[in-house]
């Protein structure tokens, strides 16, 4: 065994210098890092199976490295509709496994792609509105059955949004709680609480299930700790939780309006609000929250919403008493954070949302601080393997009455409607 590893590595090397100077048609040039890099950003995988490694994707199997060392492919055009066969399959800005940095996103079993190049090994795909490649190893031209949303980017795009494609199927009314199979799920302290599904009855259903959570209301959430990031790497930015932790509070008690109304009862006044309004515009809804207390900590929330939604928007207000506006927290540019699963494959899928419902909120009147954005190291956009933000609608100085909800919930509606293309 010790012999069969010595020789992929030497493999591995071999290829890296080989197609350095590979140029990919529609995808242009690229550039080969390191022989250093590329083995430990892909680790050889013995057993020869699209399996994650350590960094949360998946290894180079065998076919992969016969993949690197095969000269620049030919492509042959088609225009047809191919779907993926397999769990963390990774598309790729080139048609070379020699160069990790080329890997685009990951996508689970049965997400759907339209094909526009075929070759020996490899489909040249749009997706998303780039043009990238799959080995064909992992594609089938068969509908295959989706098997869980297991890695940071399965879904097929609709309009400008994402929708997951591998969602779990709740019916109307039916209390989520959490899957110990869930990936992620292991990570949560606290737990035992349960989501709701609401299905809209509106003659333009969508087919689309917003998770709506309402920021913080879980007795006990500050006591209990939870690893800021899946890898266990520190935080990067400061916030509730100081930039270097590696654990934060599984979910924070918020703060105080400037009027003594706890930040947790107008969350949960606006999530109601949007609710409403979102079903009545026929989107199904995953309400986190109904109540002043969810046994569901950060982590839990965000796997619940990845397994059941197609995005994912959690309320807030900030702890500042400017009367600042609304803003979302967006991905740091750091790029060790950035190049971490999920984040990876998700980070510019919440940037895309966050920018939306900023678009929204300011097109209701709804008063918008600075640029509309905050870089933040969160646990919920950490986790998020779909679509998400965490929104700030003011500060503890702004104005929260009803009419105000009712202001703020029609600009993130039409935020929601710009995302999705609707």
């Amino acid at each position: 065994m010790a012999v069969k590893r010595r020789k992929r590595k030497a493999a591995l090397i071999l290829a890296a210098a080989v197609t350095g100077a590979l140029v990919s048609g529609c995808a242009g040039s690229y550039e080969a890092v390191s022989v250093g890099t590329v083995l430990t950003a892909a680790q050889e995988d013995v057993s020869g199976q699209e399996t994650a490694d350590s960094q949360g994707l998946p290894s180079l199997s065998e076919k992969e490295t016969e993949l690197a060392m095969a000269p620049a492919p030919a492509f042959s055009d088609v225009s047809d509709t191919v779907y993926i066969k397999g769990n963390q399959v990774r598309l790729r800005t080139a048609p070379t496994t020699a160069d990790a940095s080329n890997i685009y996103t990951v996508l689970n079993n049965g997400a759907a792609l339209t094909r526009t190049g075929d070759s020996d090994d490899w489909c040249r795909v749009n997706y998303q509105g780039q043009t990238l490649y799959v080995s064909k190893t992992y594609v089938s031209s068969e509908p295959t059955a989706s098997s869980g949303n297991q890695s940071g980017a399965a879904g097929i795009s609709s309009g400008t949004g994402t929708v997951n494609a591998s969602k779990t199927e709740v019916s109307d009314g039916s209390l989520i709680t959490v899957d110990a199979g869930w990936l992620y799920a292991d990570y949560s302290a606290i737990k035992t609480g349960a989501a709701v599904m609401y299905r809209s009855s509106a003659a333009d259903r969508k087919e689309i299930t917003v998770c709506v959570n309402a920021g913080h209301g879980t007795s006990g959430g500050e006591q209990a700790k939870t690893l800021c990031h899946p890898d266990g790497t520190p935080k990067v930015t400061g916030g509730t939780t100081a930039s270097g932790s590696t654990k934060a509070s599984a979910v924070s008690s918020g703060m105080t309006f400037s009027d003594g109304t706890p930040e947790r009862d107008v969350t949960l006044a606006l999530a109601k609000v949007l609710k409403d309004k979102l079903l009545a515009a026929g989107y199904d809804v995953v309400m986190i929250r109904e109540s002043d207390d969810v046994q569901l900590d950060n982590i839990a929330r965000t796997v619940i919403a990845n397994n059941t939604a197609d995005c994912h928007i959690a309320l807030h207000w900030d702890s500042t008493t400017s009367d600042k506006g609304a803003f979302y927290m967006s991905v740091p540019d750091v790029a060790s954070y950035r190049a971490m699963e999920p984040v990876a494959s998700n980070w510019q899928k919440h940037h895309a949302l966050g920018e939306n419902l900023i678009s929204g909120l300011r097109s209701a009147g709804v008063k918008i601080f600075s640029g509309g954005s905050m870089a933040m190291d969160l646990t919920q956009t950490s986790y998020s393997t779909i679509p998400s933000v965490d929104i700030e609608l003011g500060d503890k100085a702004s104005d929260h009455s009803a009419a105000t909800m009712e202001v703020l919930a029609n600009g993130l509606l039409a935020g929601i409607n710009s995302y999705f293309g609707k």
